[in-house]
């Protein structure tokens, strides 16, 4: 789960990491008392507020004057959508403004903690190349990126910090900033169940004192029943409708760009019948995992999830009926096509617990479901009838 910036900002300053003062736009009306909660005298730096990187590459980041630059700002951008390399043709809904005050910035540095899968912990890394697309920098100039390892106590030994501070030409009181930055963010990175940290860019101010001048945070969403608080702060408007829609009926959905809508339990399954679709030569529409303990309540949730994408042209379903039995998989099929005009042809593949009892149940609905045995016949059965 993402947070917005001026979100991640709020968490920043509990941890005591140095960031910039700010107030916030929802609606027109606020520009004046939003200008009245910062200093102003010089302007300000006014940001869109989205679930995007490269927001300031399409104009979301601005740097404002005067009044008529906010006003500006905000009637080309609230309530609009921003579209961007990270972002799909649609774009994000732009629902808030920030107005900083500004930074006076010597340099940019790059500065994340992320869960590092090859090295199986914690790793932060940091870089001179402040401000740009890292994936850039580490295949271009792999040199400029550096990278330390936090322990099982998510604690980074002094020795590693001073010399990833010696590589960043930081003087003493730079280094103690920069360790105070680095304890601040393991801290924070630990107590909130975070996936990702991201502070880009890191700047050195002219007067010589660190400041995360932007910051990005990532949550573990199989962590969230335990931040409660963090939870409530989801932005659902960032997020795909169907995808969100899943989350709340504990399904694991993802949108695809193919036309067959495909619903298993289990995301082995799921990967197995995507690529057979694939090796008919079809192209599947999502990525549904109905899970190992599925009751026909969420089954029907998942069907009428895979029908509310117009792209859908066929569904294939497939069930292996290990914990899960399969008549009750088979009740909830028979229960979303009540509900919902289909229109579309239907392939169910039934294995395992209960199959033949789901089986007679489809069968003996009356509805148009065609039943297939082998994956195989299945995944060819469906791409022959959407085709």
């Amino acid at each position: 789960m993402n947070l917005h910036e001026y979100q991640a900002k709020e968490i920043f300053e509990r941890y005591g990491l140095p960031v910039s003062k700010r107030s916030l736009i929802k609606s027109e009306s606020e520009i004046d008392d939003a200008i009245n909660q910062i200093d102003f005298s010089n302007g300000c730096v006014a940001k869109v507020q989205a679930h995007t990187g490269g927001r300031g590459k399409v104009g979301g980041v601005k740097l404002c004057k005067n009044k008529a630059d906010i006003e500006a700002f905000v009637n080309q951008w609230l309530g609009k959508n921003i579209i961007t390399i990270q972002t799909d043709e649609l774009g994000l809904p732009v629902q808030t403004i920030s107005l900083e005050e500004l930074t006076d910035i010597e340099k940019e540095l790059y500065m994340s903690f992320v869960v590092d899968r090859d090295e199986k912990c914690v790793s932060m890394i940091v870089s001179e190349a402040g401000g740009m697309n890292i994936e850039e920098v580490a295949e271009k100039t792999p040199e400029k990126i550096l990278k330390g390892k936090l322990n099982h106590e998510y604690i980074i030994e002094d020795q590693d910090i001073i010399k990833l501070s010696n590589s960043l030409g930081f003087n003493q009181a730079q280094h103690e900033q920069f360790k105070n930055i680095v304890d601040g963010c393991s801290k924070l990175f630990k107590d909130l169940d975070l996936s990702l940290l991201e502070i880009n860019p890191l700047v050195v101010k002219v007067d010589g004192n660190l400041h995360c001048l932007d910051a990005k945070i990532n949550i573990d969403e199989n962590a969230l029943y335990r931040q409660t608080e963090l939870e409530a702060m989801r932005d659902a408007s960032q997020e795909d409708e169907r995808e969100y829609e899943a989350k709340l009926n504990d399904l694991s959905y993802v949108a695809l760009d193919g036309n067959i809508g495909c619903m298993v339990n289990g995301a082995g399954l799921a990967m197995g019948t995507m690529d057979t679709i694939k090796l008919y030569k079809g192209e599947p529409a999502n990525f549904l995992d109905v899970g190992g303990t599925a009751t026909k309540e969420r089954v029907s949730a998942a069907f009428k999830l895979i029908l509310s994408d117009a792209n859908v042209k066929g569904i294939l379903v497939n069930i292996f009926g290990g914990i899960v039995r399969c008549d009750l998989i088979a009740q909830g099929i028979i229960d979303a096509i009540k509900e919902i005009s289909v229109e579309v042809p239907i392939v169910v593949r039934l294995q395992g617990n209960m199959s033949e009892e789901g089986k007679l149940l489809l069968n003996d609905s009356g509805m148009n479901v065609i039943g297939e045995d082998s994956l195989q016949e299945a995944s060819k059965r469906i791409v022959e009838l959407v085709k």
